[in-house]
């Protein structure tokens, strides 16, 4: 496989589709929709996705933080790619997020583009800069934000103009299970983090409790679509179709997995964010 397609981690991708979807369907049946806008905030939530993708491998890479890694290949740590490349890499994806933000907010409203030099801020300070803020256990709250709220309101606002309760109700299951992805990743990488000095939310809460972190930011999902159900659209219950796929990861963290068992974890979170999002996206869309 082409080595950029590798480092742009194409497995995290529905972390940046899924809000997108959910934050469409919310806003189905409060006015007319501006497709072409919700298609441009598809353009930004990847485009972010793999920026913070890129950027992540650089920064980490010239740390050395990479440099014993259980997980997928990095493109500076492995010597596949030369650090100033990667770098180029992420900025360019920043880049092209902003070109598609920017024509959203000249069609809607300026104040989104600081909403999206926030957003690329974050993502190349999360490990970039003197003092990244993913190495003092503040990733989750970037995560659950950028690629949860804001991304899954954001697109409900740009495909109709509103910002709804809703919007917000369901961007913060989004954001949850967003997080989930991300608290496995760093479960995995515990060990190697600590002897870093990355200090990830993991890393500060300890194996088992964050453990039943991931476990209560799955649940957490579910509860929040039901509330979603229960204050505006009952057939946002479709959503909890996609229960049975939160089976099999919550039992293998719950089980004691680690290392590369993780991965294979990591995998079917993201199965599940996927279904999650499909299953939503269907509920809300039926009910608008």
């Amino acid at each position: 496989m082409n080595r950029w397609i590798v480092g742009a981690r194409p497995r995290t991708l529905p972390a940046a589709v899924v809000p997108v979807a959910i934050g469409a369907a919310a806003a189905v049946g409060v006015g007319p929709i501006a497709w072409w806008r919700v298609a441009a905030c598809l353009v930004v939530s990847l485009m972010l996705q793999v920026g913070v993708n890129y950027a992540n491998d650089y920064s980490d890479g010239v740390r050395g933080t990479d440099d014993v890694r259980v997980g997928p290949v990095r493109l500076v740590a492995s010597g596949l790619a030369p650090a100033k490349s990667v770098k180029l890499a992420a900025f360019g994806s920043f880049g092209v997020a902003a070109v598609a933000g920017a024509a959203i907010a000249l069609d809607t409203s300026l104040w989104l583009i600081a909403v999206g030099a926030a957003a690329i801020a974050a993502g190349w300070f999360y490990t970039g800069g003197p003092k990244p803020y993913g190495y003092l256990g503040l990733g989750e709250v970037f995560v659950f934000v950028f690629f949860g709220l804001v991304a899954t309101a954001g697109s409900t606002y740009a495909a109709v103009g509103e910002i709804t309760g809703l919007s917000v109700i369901v961007g913060c299951a989004a954001g949850s299970l967003a997080c989930a992805l991300l608290v496995i990743n760093n479960l995995r990488d515990i060990p190697t983090d600590r002897e870093v000095g990355k200090k990830t939310l993991a890393v500060r809460l300890g194996d088992q409790r964050t453990r039943w972190f991931y476990v209560m930011l799955i649940a957490g999902a579910f509860v929040l679509v039901a509330i979603a159900a229960a204050t505006d659209r009952p057939l946002a219950l479709i959503g909890l179709a996609a229960a049975p796929l939160a089976i099999t990861p919550t039992r293998a963290v719950l089980g004691g997995a680690n290392a590369k068992e993780l991965i294979g974890v990591l995998g079917s979170t993201g199965k599940l964010q996927l279904g999650f999002g499909v299953a939503v996206t269907l509920g809300l869309a039926l009910g608008g």
